[in-house]
């Protein structure tokens, strides 16, 4: 079987999220010094100074410039390690699943739970009918895709439909049917 985690994996999600958060709080840091700061100097001015609307527009730019690093950094950055840590701690502590399914077709990307992954896209028999229903099983975006081939019969280990290990049994070979081939 192929692990596509390590405990490694989550000590580097959360050393890079307890880096971007100490970026999030330095810059923070300056803007509340510089707020002090254009708050201190405009209290020391007299009554009606000319340089007061100089100060009051220097905080209100400053500011303006910390709403617009915030929005961006907190709802790309941030959000995205934290989704992606938090995944990854599901991952030791969820419910596994394991099945030996036979490789279909890959979906496009999309983002499950804040975090991109790539689809891949198995065949289940039906039981109650002779159909073939299909499973997306998600691939995290940060990892190489398997190298499965349509046809491939895998044993996968997931967790909520990730994928975390897998092992390819049959390699497909262009002489035998694949396995939606037979049930058609």
């Amino acid at each position: 079987m192929i692990k596509l985690y390590s405990d490694r994996d989550l000590l580097d999600a959360l050393k890079q999220k307890k880096k971007l958060f100490l970026i999030f709080w330095i810059v923070t840091a300056f803007v509340a010094a510089g707020f002090v700061a254009c708050v201190v100097c405009y209290l020391r001015l007299p009554y009606h100074d000319e340089r007061g609307n100089i100060i009051v527009a220097v905080t209100s730019v400053l500011l303006a410039l910390y709403l617009i690093f915030c929005f961006p950094y907190g709802g790309i950055c941030l959000k995205r390690i934290r989704s992606y840590c938090k995944m990854l701690s599901f991952l030791s502590v969820g419910l596994k699943e394991s099945a030996v399914l036979p490789f279909e077709d890959i979906e496009d990307w999309t983002t499950r739970d804040g975090v991109d992954v790539n689809v891949a896209v198995f065949g289940v028999k039906n039981i109650k009918r002779d159909e073939v229903m299909h499973r997306h099983i998600y691939v995290d975006g940060e990892k190489d895709f398997p190298p499965f081939e349509v046809g491939d019969r895998v044993r996968l280990v997931t967790q909520g439909n990730l994928l975390i290990e897998y092992e390819i049994l049959t390699p497909h070979t262009k002489d035998h049917p694949t396995f939606t081939e037979t049930l058609q």
